[in-house]
């Protein structure tokens, strides 16, 4: 069985490494990759780089630190957004190794 896979989006890199440390005091996940975006409208963001943190591990322990990581990243500068893929298929699974960094 596969397991689930979180993906947050967040502005900025302090945002992305303040999710990603709440992300894993709260569930028992695996980081995969941090990746980087400069959208086409990133002088009218409130920070001008889209990061987004892959994470991997149980249902329950990616949905609690999801939760944790979206809170800790608005209390920094904010979500653009988030989903989790319960049981990844394996052409997804091939899409996720794609890294932006």
């Amino acid at each position: 069985m596969n397991e689930a896979v979180g993906l947050i989006e967040v502005f900025g890199c302090v945002a992305a490494f303040v999710a990603v440390d709440a992300a894993c005091k709260a569930g028992n996940v695996r980081i995969e990759a941090l990746d980087k975006n400069k959208p086409a409208n990133a002088d009218s963001l409130p920070v001008p780089l889209v990061m987004c943190v892959k994470m991997r591990g149980s249902i329950s322990d990616v949905r609690a630190a999801m939760d944790a990581a979206e809170e800790a990243a608005n209390s920094v500068t904010g979500v653009v957004s988030k989903h989790m893929i319960a049981a990844p298929d394996q052409n997804t699974e091939k899409m996720l190794n794609i890294s932006a960094l």
